[in-house]
């Protein structure tokens, strides 16, 4: 008995459903509450820093690669000029380990220099002694004395270091050293492209066409590392959200054309179907209906055509699916 009652329970729905199915207006337009909604595109820069200028404001159009704001960059400044004058310093030591033999000319400025720290060297000696005669009568402390000891060493090195680079300049390069030399140059130049590129992340372009929608920080303001300075809206972002019920979700197809109209707008508005949920979710509350906030819907987005793209985001759109005989695929 209990089966022979749930199979007339089951069937009187079946008739049920299919009376209702077959009562429903042939030429009605299935029309759905919906809003525009936005994807924006948060244009940020990969490091943080002071915003230094900003060349877009809210409601302007740019291009990809349109500037949009610039970072201070002083530090970075700095480094790329540090990293051009050690790799035209790693260069030129390179084309000196090169040359077999430096020019005479070369050979007299090291001599030259070599007779300037030895007469360093000799003041250096000269007063070396003197402290010493001065401290050992108590006329002087230990760290004047200190002093002219660091002096005499230093003029010491110096006149080492002057002798040691006339010998290397009267001998040819060895391999070993050209080697090292050119993996020094080429090491400075890798580290001249990186600075620069450093320095370029400082200044960031729109990624894609659109529309300024909002505009986060001004200059003079620090921005963190991958925070958004602009929000940018491309054309293709802006997309229409509506919900409809099972049985007409089932005639939907991705791609479908469907129409749009609101308050204000201009007529024949379109857009096209491109996502259709498979899961269902009760009305949310963006949805001001009393007949369908407790039932249970899919998703459907579509994306303007047309005039339909100068929408703006938040407004509320009418969805209209043509009539309900044309929804249903034969």
């Amino acid at each position: 008995m209990k089966r022979l009652a749930t199979l007339l329970v089951v069937g009187v729905a079946a008739i049920a459903i299919a009376i209702a199915l077959m009562t429903y207006p042939a030429n009605q337009d299935a029309e759905f509450p919906g809003y525009m909604e936005a994807d924006l595109v948060l244009v940020g820069s990969e490091q943080g820093g002071r915003v230094a200028t900003l060349s877009v404001e809210e409601g302007d159009h740019v291009k990809q690669g349109d500037p949009v704001f610039v970072l201070e960059s002083e530090e970075q400044d700095a480094s790329v000029a540090a990293a051009k004058s050690r790799v035209q310093e790693a260069e030129a030591r390179l084309a000196d380990v090169k040359a077999e033999v430096q020019r005479p000319g070369e050979i007299e400025v090291l001599e030259a220099s070599l007779a300037q720290a030895q007469a360093m060297l000799q003041q250096a000696n000269n007063n070396l002694d003197r402290a010493r005669a001065l401290f050992d009568k108590g006329w002087i402390t230990k760290a004047q004395l200190d002093d002219a000891v660091a002096q005499h060493d230093r003029d010491q090195a110096a006149v080492g270091e002057a002798e040691k680079r006339i010998t290397a300049a009267k001998l040819p390069g060895r391999s070993d050293m050209i080697d090292a030399a050119a993996a020094n140059a080429e090491a400075a130049r890798h580290a001249l492209i990186e600075a620069e590129k450093n320095l370029g992340k400082r200044s960031v372009v729109a990624p894609a066409n659109g529309t300024v929608e909002e505009v986060y920080f001004r200059p003079g303001e620090v921005v963190k590392e991958g925070q958004a300075v602009v929000a940018l809206l491309p054309p293709r972002n802006l997309k229409v959200r509506f919900f409809v019920a099972e049985p007409v979700r089932a005639s939907l197809q991705v791609d479908q054309s469907i129409s749009l109209s609101c308050d204000g707008c201009p007529p024949d508005l379109h857009a096209k179907i491109s996502f259709i949920a498979r899961d269902a979710e009760f009305t949310p509350p963006v949805i001001f209906s009393r007949e369908q906030r407790e039932k249970l819907v899919f998703l459907v987005e579509a994306r303007p055509d047309g005039a339909a793209t100068e929408l703006t985001a938040g407004q509320p759109i009418t969805v209209n699916l043509g009539p309900h005989q044309q929804m249903v695929r034969r």
